[in-house]
């Protein structure tokens, strides 16, 4: 069945993790993904460890679906130019600036195809004070104030320990190109969208953000706490950690009756959400108590049968071994020329007429080089 993106054509520029996401997540659904590398070198993603077989799984991961073309951008131009005749999309994430040296940013691209939509993401963005400067997930996660607010109440800034900026600009971008492909049926004409890794994590900062609007104070670190919902965290147990989020009312009484604690809802520090959030340290040292004393599947047995939002924290040997994420097909599976049957995660949005899906693994360096320049 032809994905939702069928017939569309991308040249991915793009190395490391935030363009070559954005360029998979079209592929996932049908486009027709040319990854174009520096003949002999390639992406610098194929050098990350862990290996399988002399070749990068994080590589693998998110390069799948897609077809490489080993073309030197600096003597190959005319070559370049000529698969920009055929392209709907071209995404690159190089320091902003570059592409113009090369001559084949925008206004090149543009007047070479005026249908062509190009994609660009950057550390700090195209304009600005910062445009010039580098940028990796970690100096996002600084500067977007993500750090701030992640760790221990009275500890030190924490990253978060997953590349959250470069992930979210990827997904930032593909919708961005998807929506100037949208106004290209309106128009005829592509245009150029943009987005970077600072503003893709400071976006997700939407209760900070509303904390700050309103108060003109900064958010305080809360470690577990929820800013706006309790009870609503990690509590230990027994036997391991699970999370609970009771903080609705008719979860709050149902949850103090489970854990023998009826009287909590007539408490007046917990009479609604705000009360309970004002006073969520009190609380959960309450709730805490009775928690430990019994192991993880019997308080889940129980507030499942509740109706009570609530699951265990698990780990990746879990995640990917759970019969939820078998059945939603997060595992999909493809088979690398080198190294044999290789497992991946498969595609989290799902359309009923036109699904998305793994079809080919990642391309060895320039593999497809002679199939598409011939």
């Amino acid at each position: 069945m032809p994905g939702a993106l069928e017939g569309l054509r991308v040249l991915d520029l793009t190395s490391n993790l935030s363009g070559p996401y954005c360029c998979m997540l079209l592929a996932d659904h049908g486009a027709d993904v040319l990854k174009l590398e520096q003949p002999g070198k390639g992406d610098a993603a194929r050098q990350m460890p862990p290996f399988v077989a002399g070749e990068s799984a994080p590589f693998m991961i998110w390069n799948r679906n897609k077809r490489s073309v080993a073309i030197d951008l600096k003597t190959d131009r005319a070559r370049f130019l000529e698969l920009v005749d055929s392209a709907d999309f071209v995404v690159e994430n190089f320091r902003p600036g570059v592409m113009d040296r090369l001559g084949l940013g925008w206004n090149a691209i543009h007047a070479r195809n005026p249908r062509v939509i190009m994609g660009s993401i950057s550390g700090f963005g195209q304009t600005g004070p910062y445009a010039a400067r580098g940028g990796y997930d970690l100096i996002s996660q600084a500067m977007s104030g993500l750090m701030s607010i992640n760790g221990p109440e009275d500890g030190p800034p924490y990253r978060l320990p997953i590349a959250i900026s470069d992930v979210a600009a990827g997904m930032f971008l593909a919708f961005g190109l998807l929506a100037a492909l949208e106004a290209r049926h309106r128009s005829g004409q592509g245009q150029y969208v943009e987005t970077s890794l600072v503003e893709a994590a400071t976006s997700f900062c939407v209760y900070e953000a509303a904390h700050y609007f309103a108060t003109g104070t900064r958010p305080p670190r809360i470690g577990q706490q929820h800013r706006g919902s309790s009870p609503y965290q990690v509590f230990a147990t027994a036997d391991g950690f699970i999370t609970i989020g009771a903080s609705q009312q008719k979860f709050f009484v149902a949850f103090c009756a489970i854990v023998g604690l009826p009287g909590l809802v007539d408490d007046p520090r917990f009479a609604s959400v705000a009360e309970r959030v004002a006073h969520n340290r009190e609380l959960v040292a309450l709730l805490a108590e009775p928690l430990r004393t019994q192991p993880s599947a019997r308080w889940l047995d129980a507030l499942e049968a509740a109706g009570i939002p609530a699951g265990p924290v698990l780990g990746f040997d879990q995640v990917f071994t759970d019969p939820h994420m078998l059945a939603r097909g997060m595992v999909a599976e493809t088979t690398h020329p080198v190294t044999g049957a290789f497992r991946t995660l498969g595609v989290p949005v799902k359309l009923s007429a036109t699904p998305g899906s793994v079809r080919r693994p990642a391309p060895r360096l320039g593999e497809h080089t002679d199939d598409v320049l011939g």
